[in-house]
């Protein structure tokens, strides 16, 4: 099954937004397993109280409230997120917890309007994103020197480890416009950090990559 990457065009912006549009309604129900991966993921960032954190591809703000018990409300926070249903539930959020410290950006990750530098990014679950290198270059500009970035997503597991190439690709189906990349989805990412340390979970089917700006 890992072989169905191969010779795939790469993500189509338009048709990841209208893939997330169809799931916005369902979306934190369909993530609600890999929420292990997020907790970690966010741990992996070892944010400090009054630092600034980049969400990239923030869906509907479950990552909010873990970033914003890092940062404290000393903290800033900045969600990106092209889709305006999830977007949407982001501001919901934001709005019940009266986060004072979190700004949202709908806007492809490449062209959001990011003003400041920031102490760390998390890429949670976006695929698409990290195999666009031009939003990788724009978040990267925005990092100060020593911030961490942290990304996680799907990607396909030993060839013979079926059961779980089986479940990476249902699951990629629904949250993935191109399979390009999907044996490496950090290797754009670790292009730009040098020291990027890459652990697989799930049986293989999902990394965690971790690392920081020179």
């Amino acid at each position: 099954m890992k072989p169905f990457s191969a010779g795939r065009p790469g993500p189509d912006r338009d048709a990841a937004l209208r893939q997330y549009r169809r799931r916005s309604s369902t979306y934190d129900l369909q993530l609600a397993a890999f929420e292990p991966i997020r907790t970690l993921a966010i741990d992996s960032l070892a944010l400090q109280r009054g630092q600034t954190v980049l969400d990239v591809g923030c869906g509907t703000g479950l990552s909010l409230e873990r970033l914003h018990r890092g940062v404290g409300d000393a903290g800033h926070i900045v969600g990106i997120e092209q889709c305006p249903e999830m977007i949407a539930q982001a501001q919901d959020r934001v709005s019940e917890h009266r986060y004072p410290n979190v700004h949202l950006l709908r806007a492809p990750a490449e062209e959001a309007a990011i003003d400041g530098m920031f102490d760390a990014a998390l890429f949670h679950f976006t695929h698409d994103i990290l195999r666009r290198p031009e939003a990788i270059d724009h978040v990267l500009q925005h990092l100060l020197p020593g911030a961490r970035v942290v990304a996680t997503g799907l990607c396909w597991a030993a060839p013979w480890a079926l059961p779980v190439n089986f479940f990476v690709w249902g699951a990629a189906m629904l949250s993935i416009s191109s399979f390009n990349g999907l044996d490496q989805p950090w290797n754009l990412l670790a292009a730009k950090i040098d020291n990027l340390r890459v652990r697989d979970l799930a049986f293989g089917g999902v990394f965690i990559a971790e690392g920081s700006i020179g």
